[in-house]
């Protein structure tokens, strides 16, 4: 992969051809020599989940780098900030240009990104299939 966006992990278990790899998620400021003293640096443990045809070649606590391409990062993004921001922008303009109501137009806003959101969510396996994760050792 060209361009993307790779974090090391760690194998936890391996069922059939999927590898479930726990990655830590490190903040801007993680790798900090001071992040113990600031308190601002963030780390998060995560698991993905990943496809591959010859999972006999790894193993339960081999270390591997996970790799998603760049474009797969701008579309969670797009989906997850981007989409529903513009949704929610749009929904308050027309319902303020249509009823001048600021409660009416909060409410519609928050109604169609708790619509969208579900949306998401039931679309979550279909969605899922763009995002694949691959493995190098």
């Amino acid at each position: 992969m060209e361009k993307g966006i790779s974090h090391t992990g760690t194998v936890k278990s391996i069922q059939g051809n999927r590898l479930h790899v726990e990655i830590v998620q490190v903040s801007a400021c993680g790798g900090c020599q001071a992040k113990s003293l600031c308190r601002v640096s963030e780390m998060k443990e995560k698991t993905v989940e990943v496809v591959t045809a010859s999972p006999e070649k790894y193993r339960v606590g081999q270390a591997v780098t996970v790799c998603g391409s760049e474009r797969q990062g701008m579309k969670a993004v797009l989906l997850a900030f981007g989409l529903p921001l513009l949704l929610t922008v749009l929904t308050i303009a027309a319902s303020m240009s249509l009823w001048n109501s600021e409660k009416t137009a909060v409410l519609l806003g928050l109604a169609v990104l708790a619509a969208y959101w579900t949306a998401l969510f039931v679309c979550r396996d279909r969605i899922g299939k763009d995002f694949a994760f691959s493995i190098t050792e």
